[in-house]
């Protein structure tokens, strides 16, 4: 199953309606979208505008790959279940969000090997024709590593 979420706080009408379009061309009836506050109905993929946190988390954990904002915490979730993920970063000068950090996500993660990136709606729609065959970014742990907490504890506190 295909899990597209763009998260709880605002719309992301462009990455839906991309999904929604190469599903209904496709045929694939394995598609389930979590699709935020919008007026947006899809067509062709089931949805729910919110999913509360177990729903979110069974969808996650059925999911073979994650479609995505470019947001942490739907990173994260995929990371650490090793469940590949594809993201298109929401936009500031479309008002999709207050600036570019998603951008600057998905170009350092997908620089790192740790998710696939598709910049428009026109490299997703490429990307999603080659869904199955994507790979994990491989798995991290649910935790901070040891050396990541000493350095900021070092930081903030002026000790090692």
């Amino acid at each position: 199953m295909i899990f597209v979420t763009v998260g709880a706080q605002m719309a992301f009408d462009r990455l839906v309606e991309a999904v929604d379009e190469w599903a209904g061309a496709t045929g694939r009836g394995d598609v389930f979208a979590q699709i935020g506050p919008t007026d947006l109905e899809p067509r062709h993929v089931p949805f729910e505008r919110f999913l509360e946190p177990p729903a979110f988390r069974a969808k996650a954990e059925a999911a073979t790959v994650i479609v995505a904002h470019a947001g942490m915490g739907s990173i994260l979730t995929a990371l650490t279940m090793g469940t590949p993920i594809l993201v298109m970063p929401r936009r500031g000068d479309l008002r999709e969000t207050r600036n570019d950090h998603q951008v600057a996500t998905a170009r350092r993660l997908g620089e790192m090997g740790r998710v696939a990136v598709a910049m428009d709606e026109a490299e997703l729609r490429r990307r999603l024709d080659a869904i199955d065959e994507l790979a994990d970014g491989g798995r991290i742990g649910a935790h901070a590593e040891d050396a990541l907490l000493r350095a900021i504890r070092a930081e903030i506190l002026g000790r090692t």
